[in-house]
């Protein structure tokens, strides 16, 4: 009888948490989602910039789209955003987390993870955060690459006098989206 009543008891005491990891693995996918989405406008905007104008122009499409489309996608339930550990944008500056998180990525890239599916979660203070790696692909490096044209530099110079968001190769962490979600009570 005691021994019913122990394992009772523990099923209990155990059923909050396993209930609770089914809507963090919803939210990591409504996470994902979201990432895609914003993710997908942007590079889309930064691609039409390039093909009309070369990086020049995708440097403006990104300095006056960008933001916007992160505002955009912010419509909903979701807080979205960019961050780095070598910004180009003070605005995306990371906090605490995010600075934790880009750390934990750098590392596990150099320890073979691939940052295609590297992402990370937690739920804290009544938010889900949620942040997935963002690589160095060939489309980026007319702007961040480590040979940048003399107008590209110009153009960077003019409009973020502290850029940092440069000297990138191909597969590289370049940053993360960075999601926040209040959660209800």
């Amino acid at each position: 009888m005691k021994k019913a009543l122990l394992t009772l008891s523990l099923a209990l005491t155990l059923a909050p948490i396993v209930k609770a990891e089914a809507p963090v693995e919803q939210l990591a996918e409504e996470a994902r989602v979201q990432v895609q989405q914003f993710g997908g406008a942007l590079k889309a905007a930064v691609k039409q910039g390039m093909e009309q104008g070369g990086p020049v122009a995708a440097i403006n499409t990104c300095h006056l789209q960008a933001p916007a489309i992160a505002e955009q996608h912010s419509q909903s339930e979701w807080q979205v955003g960019r961050t780095s550990a070598k910004l180009r944008n003070p605005d995306n500056q990371p906090d605490k987390w995010e600075q934790s998180v880009l750390e934990s990525f750098a590392k596990r890239m150099a320890s073979g993870e691939s940052l295609a599916t590297m992402e990370a979660f937690s739920v804290e203070n009544g938010e889900f955060r949620y942040m997935k790696a963002i690589a160095t692909e060939g489309l980026c490096l007319g702007c961040h690459g480590d040979k940048l044209a003399e107008p590209v530099a110009n153009r960077l110079a003019e409009l973020y006098p502290a850029d940092k968001a440069v000297g990138y190769q191909e597969g590289q962490l370049r940053g993360a989206f960075t999601l926040v979600k209040t959660l209800k009570e």
